[in-house]
Protein backbone atom coordinates (compact mmCIF):
# COMPACT_ATOMS: atom_id res chain seq x y z
CA UNK A 1 0.00 0.00 0.00
CA UNK A 2 1.26 3.47 -0.87
CA UNK A 3 1.97 5.50 2.28
CA UNK A 4 0.49 9.00 2.48
CA UNK A 5 1.31 11.63 5.09
CA UNK A 6 -1.63 13.80 6.08
CA UNK A 7 -0.84 16.90 8.12
CA UNK A 8 -3.76 17.93 10.31
CA UNK A 9 -5.13 14.39 10.26
CA UNK A 10 -6.99 14.93 13.55
CA UNK A 11 -8.91 17.90 12.16
CA UNK A 12 -12.27 18.21 10.44
CA UNK A 13 -11.35 17.76 6.77
CA UNK A 14 -8.15 15.86 7.54
CA UNK A 15 -9.92 13.09 9.47
CA UNK A 16 -12.53 12.60 6.75
CA UNK A 17 -9.78 12.44 4.14
CA UNK A 18 -7.88 9.85 6.18
CA UNK A 19 -11.01 7.70 6.11
CA UNK A 20 -11.36 8.08 2.35
CA UNK A 21 -7.69 7.22 1.81
CA UNK A 22 -7.94 4.12 4.02
CA UNK A 23 -11.08 3.04 2.17
CA UNK A 24 -9.27 3.31 -1.17
CA UNK A 25 -6.28 1.20 -0.24
CA UNK A 26 -3.73 3.72 1.04
CA UNK A 27 -1.61 3.46 4.17
CA UNK A 28 -1.87 6.73 6.13
CA UNK A 29 0.08 8.48 8.88
CA UNK A 30 -0.65 11.90 10.36
CA UNK A 31 1.13 14.91 11.81
CA UNK A 32 -1.07 17.02 14.08
CA UNK A 33 0.06 19.00 17.11
CA UNK A 34 -3.57 19.12 18.35
CA UNK A 35 -3.36 22.87 18.95
CA UNK A 36 -6.64 23.21 17.04
CA UNK A 37 -7.88 19.64 17.32
CA UNK A 38 -8.09 16.69 19.69
CA UNK A 39 -7.48 12.96 19.31
CA UNK A 40 -11.24 12.42 19.66
CA UNK A 41 -11.67 11.98 15.90
CA UNK A 42 -8.99 9.28 15.71
CA UNK A 43 -11.43 6.95 17.49
CA UNK A 44 -14.01 7.78 14.83
CA UNK A 45 -11.57 6.93 12.04
CA UNK A 46 -10.95 3.51 13.58
CA UNK A 47 -14.66 2.83 14.09
CA UNK A 48 -15.38 3.57 10.42
CA UNK A 49 -12.38 1.85 8.83
CA UNK A 50 -11.20 -0.69 11.39
CA UNK A 51 -7.71 0.79 11.00
CA UNK A 52 -5.57 2.66 13.48
CA UNK A 53 -4.13 6.03 12.47
CA UNK A 54 -0.62 6.72 13.73
CA UNK A 55 -0.46 10.40 14.61
CA UNK A 56 2.77 12.23 15.40
CA UNK A 57 2.10 15.08 17.80
CA UNK A 58 4.51 17.44 16.09
CA UNK A 59 4.43 21.19 15.46
CA UNK A 60 5.40 21.75 11.82
CA UNK A 61 7.12 24.99 12.84
CA UNK A 62 9.72 22.77 14.52
CA UNK A 63 11.85 21.57 11.61
CA UNK A 64 13.83 18.93 13.50
CA UNK A 65 10.70 17.21 14.82
CA UNK A 66 9.09 17.37 11.39
CA UNK A 67 12.16 15.93 9.72
CA UNK A 68 12.22 13.06 12.23
CA UNK A 69 8.81 11.90 10.96
CA UNK A 70 10.15 11.71 7.40
CA UNK A 71 13.30 9.95 8.59
CA UNK A 72 11.15 7.31 10.27
CA UNK A 73 8.87 6.94 7.23
CA UNK A 74 11.11 6.94 4.18
CA UNK A 75 8.44 5.16 2.13
CA UNK A 76 6.06 8.14 2.00
CA UNK A 77 4.93 8.64 -1.63
CA UNK A 78 2.60 11.60 -1.17
CA UNK A 79 1.73 14.40 1.25
CA UNK A 80 -1.60 16.14 1.82
CA UNK A 81 -1.20 19.37 3.77
CA UNK A 82 -4.18 20.52 5.84
CA UNK A 83 -2.46 21.76 9.01
CA UNK A 84 -3.10 25.50 9.29
CA UNK A 85 -5.06 28.07 11.23
CA UNK A 86 -8.24 28.71 9.25
CA UNK A 87 -10.64 31.24 10.81
CA UNK A 88 -11.13 34.42 8.80
CA UNK A 89 -12.28 36.61 11.70
CA UNK A 90 -9.57 35.36 14.05
CA UNK A 91 -6.91 36.01 11.43
CA UNK A 92 -7.95 39.66 11.26
CA UNK A 93 -7.43 39.94 15.03
CA UNK A 94 -4.27 37.76 15.11
CA UNK A 95 -2.41 38.32 11.81
CA UNK A 96 1.11 37.57 13.06
CA UNK A 97 0.08 34.22 14.51
CA UNK A 98 -1.52 33.28 11.19
CA UNK A 99 1.47 34.29 9.07
CA UNK A 100 3.88 32.50 11.40
CA UNK A 101 1.93 29.26 11.72
CA UNK A 102 0.65 28.86 8.18
CA UNK A 103 3.82 29.91 6.36
CA UNK A 104 6.57 28.46 8.57
CA UNK A 105 4.79 25.12 8.77
CA UNK A 106 4.43 24.96 4.99
CA UNK A 107 8.06 25.87 4.35
CA UNK A 108 9.41 23.27 6.79
CA UNK A 109 7.16 20.64 5.21
CA UNK A 110 8.35 21.49 1.70
CA UNK A 111 11.98 21.27 2.83
CA UNK A 112 11.35 17.70 3.96
CA UNK A 113 9.48 16.86 0.76
CA UNK A 114 12.51 18.11 -1.18
CA UNK A 115 15.08 16.33 0.97
CA UNK A 116 13.21 12.99 0.94
CA UNK A 117 12.37 13.19 -2.79
CA UNK A 118 8.60 12.94 -2.43
CA UNK A 119 6.94 13.52 -5.78
CA UNK A 120 3.25 14.08 -4.99
CA UNK A 121 1.88 17.00 -2.95
CA UNK A 122 -1.67 18.22 -2.37
CA UNK A 123 -2.24 21.62 -0.76
CA UNK A 124 -5.34 22.66 1.12
CA UNK A 125 -6.04 26.07 -0.39
CA UNK A 126 -9.15 28.21 -0.30
CA UNK A 127 -11.59 30.25 -2.35
CA UNK A 128 -10.42 33.22 -0.28
CA UNK A 129 -7.57 33.58 -2.80
CA UNK A 130 -10.15 35.11 -5.18
CA UNK A 131 -10.93 37.95 -2.75
CA UNK A 132 -14.14 39.75 -3.74
CA UNK A 133 -14.40 38.40 -7.32
CA UNK A 134 -15.48 40.56 -10.24
CA UNK A 135 -17.72 37.80 -11.58
CA UNK A 136 -19.23 34.60 -10.21
CA UNK A 137 -19.11 31.66 -10.45
CA UNK A 138 -15.31 31.71 -10.29
CA UNK A 139 -13.20 29.36 -12.39
CA UNK A 140 -9.59 28.33 -11.85
CA UNK A 141 -8.66 31.07 -14.34
CA UNK A 142 -10.44 33.82 -12.38
CA UNK A 143 -7.91 36.39 -11.20
CA UNK A 144 -6.80 36.32 -7.60
CA UNK A 145 -7.37 39.66 -5.91
CA UNK A 146 -6.17 41.22 -2.72
CA UNK A 147 -7.16 38.91 0.10
CA UNK A 148 -9.82 40.19 2.48
CA UNK A 149 -8.09 38.60 5.51
CA UNK A 150 -4.66 37.44 6.70
CA UNK A 151 -5.97 33.88 6.45
CA UNK A 152 -6.68 34.40 2.75
CA UNK A 153 -3.28 36.04 2.32
CA UNK A 154 -1.53 32.99 3.76
CA UNK A 155 -3.30 30.80 1.21
CA UNK A 156 -2.26 33.12 -1.62
CA UNK A 157 1.33 33.16 -0.37
CA UNK A 158 1.28 29.41 0.10
CA UNK A 159 0.25 28.90 -3.52
CA UNK A 160 3.09 31.12 -4.72
CA UNK A 161 5.62 29.28 -2.55
CA UNK A 162 4.42 25.91 -3.88
CA UNK A 163 4.52 27.12 -7.48
CA UNK A 164 8.13 28.32 -7.10
CA UNK A 165 9.07 25.15 -5.20
CA UNK A 166 7.62 22.89 -7.90
CA UNK A 167 9.44 24.78 -10.66
CA UNK A 168 12.75 24.53 -8.82
CA UNK A 169 12.59 20.97 -7.49
CA UNK A 170 10.20 19.08 -9.76
CA UNK A 171 7.60 16.66 -8.57
CA UNK A 172 3.86 17.24 -8.91
CA UNK A 173 1.63 19.54 -6.88
CA UNK A 174 -2.12 20.09 -6.84
CA UNK A 175 -3.77 23.10 -5.23
CA UNK A 176 -7.33 22.39 -4.10
CA UNK A 177 -9.28 25.58 -3.53
CA UNK A 178 -12.10 24.75 -1.10
CA UNK A 179 -15.23 26.73 -0.82
CA UNK A 180 -17.16 26.09 2.45
CA UNK A 181 -16.82 22.54 3.84
CA UNK A 182 -19.65 21.52 6.19
CA UNK A 183 -21.51 18.43 7.34
CA UNK A 184 -20.28 15.21 8.94
CA UNK A 185 -19.63 11.58 8.08
CA UNK A 186 -22.89 9.64 7.53
CA UNK A 187 -21.85 7.05 10.14
CA UNK A 188 -21.94 9.82 12.77
CA UNK A 189 -18.41 8.92 13.92
CA UNK A 190 -16.72 12.02 12.48
CA UNK A 191 -17.64 15.69 12.24
CA UNK A 192 -16.53 19.23 12.93
CA UNK A 193 -15.24 19.74 16.47
CA UNK A 194 -14.06 23.35 16.90
CA UNK A 195 -12.15 24.19 20.05
CA UNK A 196 -13.61 27.24 21.75
CA UNK A 197 -16.24 29.40 20.09
CA UNK A 198 -16.85 28.25 16.49
CA UNK A 199 -15.74 30.67 13.80
CA UNK A 200 -17.69 29.11 10.92
CA UNK A 201 -21.39 29.22 10.17
CA UNK A 202 -22.61 25.63 10.46
CA UNK A 203 -20.96 24.62 13.76
CA UNK A 204 -22.16 27.94 15.18
CA UNK A 205 -25.70 27.06 14.05
CA UNK A 206 -25.61 23.54 15.50
CA UNK A 207 -24.04 24.61 18.79
CA UNK A 208 -26.64 27.37 19.20
CA UNK A 209 -29.46 24.98 18.35
CA UNK A 210 -28.31 22.43 20.93
CA UNK A 211 -27.78 25.06 23.64
CA UNK A 212 -24.00 25.32 23.79
CA UNK A 213 -24.01 28.92 22.54
CA UNK A 214 -26.22 31.52 24.24
CA UNK A 215 -26.75 33.48 21.04
CA UNK A 216 -26.22 33.31 17.31
CA UNK A 217 -25.77 36.24 14.94
CA UNK A 218 -25.94 36.69 11.20
CA UNK A 219 -23.13 39.09 10.36
CA UNK A 220 -24.67 41.59 7.97
CA UNK A 221 -27.99 41.54 6.11
CA UNK A 222 -27.37 44.68 4.05
CA UNK A 223 -25.20 43.19 1.31
CA UNK A 224 -26.14 43.49 -2.36
CA UNK A 225 -27.50 39.93 -2.55
CA UNK A 226 -30.98 38.47 -2.99
CA UNK A 227 -31.76 38.53 0.76
CA UNK A 228 -29.01 40.85 2.04
CA UNK A 229 -26.79 38.13 3.53
CA UNK A 230 -23.49 36.81 2.18
CA UNK A 231 -23.49 34.07 -0.46
CA UNK A 232 -21.27 31.01 -0.10
CA UNK A 233 -20.79 27.64 -1.77
CA UNK A 234 -21.33 25.01 0.94
CA UNK A 235 -19.84 21.59 0.14
CA UNK A 236 -20.10 18.39 2.16
CA UNK A 237 -16.86 17.40 3.88
CA UNK A 238 -17.07 13.83 2.51
CA UNK A 239 -17.17 15.20 -1.03
CA UNK A 240 -14.16 17.38 -0.21
CA UNK A 241 -12.32 14.37 1.24
CA UNK A 242 -13.02 12.27 -1.84
CA UNK A 243 -11.39 14.90 -4.06
CA UNK A 244 -8.08 14.53 -2.19
CA UNK A 245 -7.91 10.80 -2.87
CA UNK A 246 -8.77 11.44 -6.51
CA UNK A 247 -6.04 14.11 -6.72
CA UNK A 248 -3.43 11.68 -5.39
CA UNK A 249 -4.54 8.91 -7.74
CA UNK A 250 -4.41 11.40 -10.64
CA UNK A 251 -0.75 12.18 -9.89
CA UNK A 252 0.30 8.62 -9.04
CA UNK A 253 -1.14 7.43 -12.36
CA UNK A 254 0.74 10.23 -14.19
CA UNK A 255 -2.46 11.69 -15.65
CA UNK A 256 -1.52 15.24 -14.68
CA UNK A 257 -1.10 17.70 -17.54
CA UNK A 258 1.51 19.82 -15.79
CA UNK A 259 3.62 19.79 -12.63
CA UNK A 260 1.22 22.15 -10.88
CA UNK A 261 -2.55 22.13 -11.32
CA UNK A 262 -5.41 23.95 -9.60
CA UNK A 263 -8.95 22.72 -8.93
CA UNK A 264 -11.96 24.46 -7.37
CA UNK A 265 -13.87 22.30 -4.88
CA UNK A 266 -17.40 23.61 -4.68
CA UNK A 267 -20.91 22.56 -5.69
CA UNK A 268 -21.39 25.41 -8.14
CA UNK A 269 -24.42 26.66 -6.19
CA UNK A 270 -24.46 29.89 -4.23
CA UNK A 271 -26.43 29.74 -0.96
CA UNK A 272 -27.04 32.77 1.24
CA UNK A 273 -26.47 32.64 4.97
CA UNK A 274 -30.21 33.04 5.56
CA UNK A 275 -30.95 30.23 3.09
CA UNK A 276 -28.45 28.01 4.92
CA UNK A 277 -30.23 28.74 8.21
CA UNK A 278 -33.57 27.85 6.60
CA UNK A 279 -32.07 24.57 5.30
CA UNK A 280 -30.92 23.73 8.82
CA UNK A 281 -34.35 24.49 10.26
CA UNK A 282 -35.94 22.21 7.64
CA UNK A 283 -33.43 19.40 8.18
CA UNK A 284 -33.56 19.52 11.98
CA UNK A 285 -37.11 20.60 12.70
CA UNK A 286 -35.60 23.28 14.95
CA UNK A 287 -36.27 27.01 14.65
CA UNK A 288 -33.35 29.37 15.24
CA UNK A 289 -34.05 32.64 17.03
CA UNK A 290 -30.96 34.32 15.64
CA UNK A 291 -29.88 37.95 15.88
CA UNK A 292 -28.66 40.26 13.14
CA UNK A 293 -25.28 41.86 13.71
CA UNK A 294 -23.04 44.23 11.74
CA UNK A 295 -20.84 43.13 8.88
CA UNK A 296 -17.79 41.13 9.96
CA UNK A 297 -14.34 42.31 8.85
CA UNK A 298 -12.74 40.00 6.28
CA UNK A 299 -15.93 38.58 4.78
CA UNK A 300 -16.41 38.69 1.01
CA UNK A 301 -19.89 39.48 -0.28
CA UNK A 302 -20.54 36.53 -2.59
CA UNK A 303 -18.56 33.65 -4.03
CA UNK A 304 -19.31 30.24 -5.48
CA UNK A 305 -17.50 27.87 -7.81
CA UNK A 306 -17.53 26.71 -11.36
CA UNK A 307 -16.42 23.11 -10.81
CA UNK A 308 -16.39 21.84 -14.41
CA UNK A 309 -12.60 21.45 -14.42
CA UNK A 310 -12.36 19.12 -11.40
CA UNK A 311 -15.38 17.08 -12.53
CA UNK A 312 -13.83 16.56 -15.96
CA UNK A 313 -10.21 15.92 -14.94
CA UNK A 314 -10.58 14.02 -11.66
CA UNK A 315 -13.96 12.43 -12.24
CA UNK A 316 -15.25 14.04 -9.06
CA UNK A 317 -18.92 13.44 -8.23
CA UNK A 318 -20.82 15.50 -5.65
CA UNK A 319 -23.04 13.21 -3.60
CA UNK A 320 -24.53 15.53 -0.94
CA UNK A 321 -26.93 18.47 -1.15
CA UNK A 322 -27.45 21.26 1.38
CA UNK A 323 -30.09 19.30 3.33
CA UNK A 324 -27.72 16.32 3.66
CA UNK A 325 -25.01 18.70 4.88
CA UNK A 326 -27.30 20.08 7.57
CA UNK A 327 -28.78 16.71 8.59
CA UNK A 328 -25.34 15.13 9.09
CA UNK A 329 -23.99 18.21 10.89
CA UNK A 330 -26.98 18.19 13.27
CA UNK A 331 -26.74 14.43 13.90
CA UNK A 332 -23.05 14.87 14.72
CA UNK A 333 -23.75 17.72 17.16
CA UNK A 334 -26.32 15.58 18.95
CA UNK A 335 -23.87 12.67 19.13
CA UNK A 336 -21.14 14.90 20.61
CA UNK A 337 -23.57 16.07 23.29
CA UNK A 338 -24.50 12.48 24.13
CA UNK A 339 -20.82 11.56 24.43
CA UNK A 340 -20.19 14.54 26.70
CA UNK A 341 -23.13 13.62 28.93
CA UNK A 342 -21.93 10.02 29.11
CA UNK A 343 -18.45 11.13 30.15
CA UNK A 344 -19.90 13.41 32.82
CA UNK A 345 -22.04 10.57 34.12
CA UNK A 346 -19.10 8.17 34.22
CA UNK A 347 -16.93 10.73 35.98
CA UNK A 348 -19.69 11.34 38.48
CA UNK A 349 -19.94 7.63 39.22
CA UNK A 350 -16.18 7.43 39.66
CA UNK A 351 -16.24 10.33 42.10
Amino acid sequence: MAKILVTGGCGFIGSHTVVDLFEHGFDVISIDDNSRSTTYLIDGIEKITGKKLKNYKVDLKNFDETQAVFEENKDIVGVIHFAAYKAVGESVAMPLEYYENNMFGLINLLKCIRDYHIQNFVFSSSCTVYGNPDAIPVTEKSPTKKAESPYGATKQMGEVVIEDFTKAHGGKSILLRYFNPVGAHPTNHLGELPLGKPQNLVPAITQFAIGKLPSFSVWGTDYDTRDGSCIRDYIHVCDIARAHTLALQYMLENRNESNLEIFNLGTGNGVTVLEAIKAFETASGTQLNYQVGPRRPGDVVAIYANNNHVVEKLGWVIEHDILSMMKTAWAWEQKVKQDEQLMLSQNGNLN
